[in-house]
């Protein structure tokens, strides 16, 4: 091995284990990319959240392990992540919590107020039928998440979560909205 492939070999490791620590620390810090229409795409960051989750927080949440979700992920719509399932956490904002009427529709209403880009899909992007979740009162401890994002998977079709399933708010770092 002539000393210009060592030193390539060794600049390349040191690269390596440059980036690898980079992730690893960009992950425990809180940041996450997003590559899903829902939001912006691109880096954002997960900020401690101190209180309960309030109407329009945009938030991270990690999916319940619920049939709908588990159906979501055969077909596609959630990526693999971290959360509980193996499935990202979701980026979407609050529209509804504890003791709201979400009523589901041909949109989406919350206590009476049309929710703007809420029309329901009847079908996904492969054709395949949709099920909106049922109309309900927020039960405590859950909120209601949406994306004005046309195709986005949210409580529009898998009903309230948990707030405890909330990982934080998210925040924008460096984003891009095509």
């Amino acid at each position: 091995m002539t000393t210009q492939q060592r030193r390539a070999i060794v600049v390349l490791s040191m690269a390596a284990v440059a980036a690898i620590l980079l992730v690893v620390t960009a992950v425990a810090g809180g940041y996450r990319i997003n590559l899903t229409p829902s939001e912006p795409l691109g880096l954002w960051r997960i900020i401690p959240l101190h209180r309960p989750a309030a109407l329009d927080d945009i938030v991270f949440v990690c999916p319940p392990e619920t049939a709908a979700m588990r159906e979501a992920r055969a077909r596609g719509y959630l990526r693999s992540g971290s959360c509980p399932g193996g499935v990202a956490p979701l980026i979407k904002t609050v529209i509804a919590v504890a003791g709201q009427h979400a009523e589901i529709d041909a949109s989406v209403t919350v206590d009476g107020r049309v929710v703007s880009s809420s029309s329901l899909a009847q079908r996904d992007g492969k054709g395949r039928p949709l099920t909106p979740s049922p109309s309900a009162i927020i039960p405590p401890g859950y909120v209601f998440l949406h994306s004005a994002f046309p195709g986005s998977y949210d409580s529009r079709y898998f009903g309230p979560v948990p707030a405890s399933a909330i990982l934080g708010l998210a925040q924008e770092v460096l984003t891009y909205a095509p």
